[in-house]
């Protein structure tokens, strides 16, 4: 196996394993973060909390990088600068969904001292706690609507345009990040926060790069295009 066939399964693996940290540590911490007396219950489940964060971060957060990282030396044949761009943007993306991690994870302190607290002084507890589920949420929220969003069009324009993969594959990314912005300027909540009828505007996207990752993975990059890419640089 080439060097450019391994660059093409991994990357493949990394986009779907980002799917499973997301919803499996949305899964698991999830219920004890979005519950109204999530004060009460966050100390008392905090490895429930650390666990289900951790998850996150290690099969979704590194991922963000590795495509990014991994991806370069392909893309960078079709132009050095979009490519950096489509990196630096994926590490900002990495990045910013680490700091919403940490917001959630503050929660553990907070309950801690709610819990010792008692009754007293609860509305201050409770002003804290809405100031750090909403640092989670905005950081999650200008991930998808910029970081993402702005990748996502990078990626699948040079996709179509080098032919790396078929041009079905990146036109269907296209109008999937259509659908996505559509979803995210029309307030249309993430499919980890409920199924609600709107929340399909989300399904194109998410098909889209399970779609890339599964041929990523079975059929890899175009050959020719690659020679082509190369004999360019």
């Amino acid at each position: 196996m080439d060097s450019n066939r391994k660059t093409a399964v991994i990357v493949g693996v990394l986009f779907l394993a980002g799917y499973v940290g997301v919803f499996l540590g949305n899964a698991i911490s999830g219920p004890i973060l979005n519950t109204p007396d999530y004060l009460s219950n966050v100390f008392p489940n905090k490895t429930r909390v650390i666990f289900g964060m951790l998850i996150e971060v290690l099969l979704n957060d590194v991922p963000v990088v590795g495509i990014g990282v991994m991806l370069f030396p392909i893309l960078k044949k079709y132009g050095e600068g979009i490519a950096l761009w489509y990196a630096g943007i994926r590490v900002v993306e990495a990045i910013t969904l680490i700091v919403g991690t940490i917001s959630a994870l503050s929660l553990i302190t907070l309950s801690k001292e709610y819990l010792a607290a008692g009754a007293a002084d609860a509305s201050s507890f409770q002003a804290s706690g809405v100031l750090a589920k909403a640092g989670h949420h905005w950081a999650a929220g200008v991930m998808l609507t910029v970081f993402f969003i702005v990748g996502a069009l990078i990626l699948y324009s040079i996709l179509f345009k080098s032919k790396l993969v078929p041009r079905f594959i990146s036109v269907w990314g296209l109008i999937a990040v259509a659908s996505l912005i559509t979803a995210n300027v029309s307030g249309v909540p993430d499919p980890t926060q409920g199924f609600r009828p709107a929340t399909i505007l989300y399904l194109p996207i998410m098909l889209s790069e399970v779609l890339l990752a599964v041929w990523l993975i079975i059929k890899g990059f175009n050959p020719s295009a690659i020679a082509s890419g190369s004999a360019k640089q």
